[in-house]
């Protein structure tokens, strides 16, 4: 008895010292100097309006190219430079050529809007098993009521679906590891979230997490054995990150393996602010892959200022009202909206065809752009 709590002891300790003696990972260092050769990010996260998931987004009989196009145009438009994009494991799996192509596709469209691409692998939000073919129908008044896992649960169960998801990462990081169009790869979107995602109960999200975990540390792995010119990284997006021992064993994986700092923040410009003031003490460059929330204050006039003056990139969640709906608030969950809401847009920044949801807003962000783009190249001419 007291031998097998030794060994399960020592693996314990090992598994804790492998997080700190990463093979591979940059030092903090080698991350801000690759910070300080890249432009102040400014983006959303991507997905276009005729899509209600990343499945519909990627498959091949709803690929449209020629819509991404137009939607990246409206990004550029306002001064947008990144783009944050989810992938999704199914996709690779029934066609692993077909889907890297399209991937450089999207890519290269994106460049010729002066945009460039964060990719994310896996994500744990919402519905839990995913299943490719024709997708659901948007559900009335409710918002983001199709967004799909990645791996669902089925695959992140089971032991012997992992040996493809591992392929799936190491292909697609081999083929565009030293890629200048991709700014970063993202490992797992908020792993220690679920499909009761609305509810935010502790119990299901702590069961997520640990299943999550170490699959999580093994797709860093995978990663970076493909020695990508790209950093990694996971962001952070549930609690209290003012100290060590606040955070999850799972957040402490996301942020001791990541190359850069990335987080989540849907709260108001003085939170934000402190969850940036948290996460200097990992003396790495900082993104905030998902913000603006309107109802909630995060908004462009509020974060975007802050983020510029603490060289913080940020990505706002949305470009296009479509599919998703992701213009009605979180509260539609619980109550959906049968009429549009009466104020502002939750998320998203324009109509189908190009017209602001606030065009005092669109002048903001390229004001903001255009200004930090302009010092940009004053600092460089210096």
């Amino acid at each position: 008895m007291g031998t097998s709590k030794g060994l399960a002891s020592a693996w314990h300790l090992m598994g804790e010292l492998m997080l700190h003696v990463v093979q591979g990972r940059w030092t903090a260092e080698q991350a801000r100097h690759w910070y300080k050769s890249q432009p102040w990010f400014v983006g959303c996260n991507f997905i276009p309006a005729y899509a209600i998931n990343q499945i519909e987004m990627w498959q091949p009989d709803t690929f449209d190219l020629s819509a991404i196009d137009r939607e990246l145009g409206f990004a550029a438009s306002v001064g947008m430079n990144a783009v944050r994009i989810y992938l999704h494991d199914l996709i690779w799996a029934a066609d692993p050529a077909g889907f890297e192509e399209r991937i450089d596709c999207v890519l290269e469209v994106a460049s010729r809007h002066g945009i460039r691409a964060m990719l994310v692998f896996f994500d744990s939000c919402w519905h839990p098993e995913p299943e490719l073919g024709q997708q659901r129908i948007p559900l009335t008044g409710i918002h983001n009521s199709g967004w799909v896992q990645s791996p669902g649960m089925p695959a992140l169960a089971d032991p012997a679906q992992h040996p493809r998801l591992q392929r799936y990462v190491e292909s697609v990081v081999a083929r565009f590891a030293h890629d200048n169009r991709i700014i970063a790869w993202d490992i797992w979107n908020e792993p220690d979230n679920g499909a009761l995602v609305s509810l935010c109960d502790h119990q299901i999200l702590t069961e997520k997490a640990e299943l999550v975990r170490p699959l999580l540390v093994e797709a860093f792995g995978w990663a970076r054995r493909q020695n990508p010119s790209q950093p990694l990284t996971s962001g952070v997006w549930l609690g209290d990150w003012s100290a060590s021992h606040h955070l999850s064993a799972l957040q402490n994986a996301q942020l001791e393996l990541s190359d850069i700092i990335t987080f989540h923040n849907y709260s108001d410009v003085t939170d934000f602010g402190t969850r940036i003031d948290w996460l200097r003490v990992y003396d790495r460059p900082l993104i905030c892959t998902e913000f603006m929330a309107r109802p909630a204050g995060s908004t462009f006039e509020a974060i975007l200022p802050h983020a510029h003056a603490h060289d913080v990139g940020v990505f706002c969640w949305g470009l296009v009202k479509g599919k998703t709906q992701t213009h009605l608030p979180w509260d539609s969950w619980a109550t959906p909206y049968l009429d549009e809401p009466a104020g502002p847009w939750f998320h998203d920044i324009f109509h189908h065809d190009g017209t602001p949801h606030d065009p005092l807003e669109v002048a903001f962000i390229r004001a903001m752009t255009l200004a930090a783009a302009e010092k940009a190249s004053a600092s460089i001419a210096a």
